[in-house]
């Protein structure tokens, strides 16, 4: 009669409380894991703007190195910075990267990113010094919260 006591304790689980704190624990986190996951996919995708422009940065920066500025690009800029006539190829978050014959300004285009990211413009503008070319950013955005957040946070703009 004792050891069917005893077996009968031993067996017992969780009391329904104890399983209703565990999945409150669970839905909490999930609540402040998956924006926080969000916003760290976009960040990874606008980060992948920055690696695409790079390339055209240095080539811009290694004509006004060599040509003492970027005044004198020419009708076509590309080939003049020793690149395509028709640019660098485009990326799922790049629709597309033009850069200005008077100043080497490179402009480009989001896409792919998310709503309030699409059509915005990230535009880099370079400061020919003596020893080194350095780049202003500035963005075309027409949102406001994380979104701008995110903008700032990558670019810096």
């Amino acid at each position: 009669m004792k050891s069917m006591k005893m077996m009968q304790r031993a067996q017992s689980g969780f009391t329904l409380i104890e399983l209703m704190i565990v999945v409150a624990i669970i839905g909490i986190l999930a609540a402040v894991a998956i924006p926080q996951y969000q916003d760290y996919v976009t960040r990874s995708k606008l980060s992948k703007v920055n690696v695409a422009v790079d390339p055209v940065k240095t080539a811009v920066a290694m004509f006004a190195q060599e040509n003492a500025g970027v005044s004198t690009l020419g009708s076509n800029a590309w080939t003049s910075l020793g690149l395509a006539s028709t640019g660098p190829s485009t990326t799922p978050e790049v629709s597309g990267i033009t850069v200005t014959e008077t100043t080497g300004a490179i402009v480009a285009t989001l896409r792919g990113i998310g709503d309030p990211y699409n059509t915005t413009t990230v535009t880099y503008t370079p400061r020919v010094g003596e020893t080194a070319v350095t780049w202003d950013v500035a963005c075309s955005y027409t949102t406001a919260g994380t979104a701008l957040n995110n903008l700032k946070k990558t670019f810096g703009c």
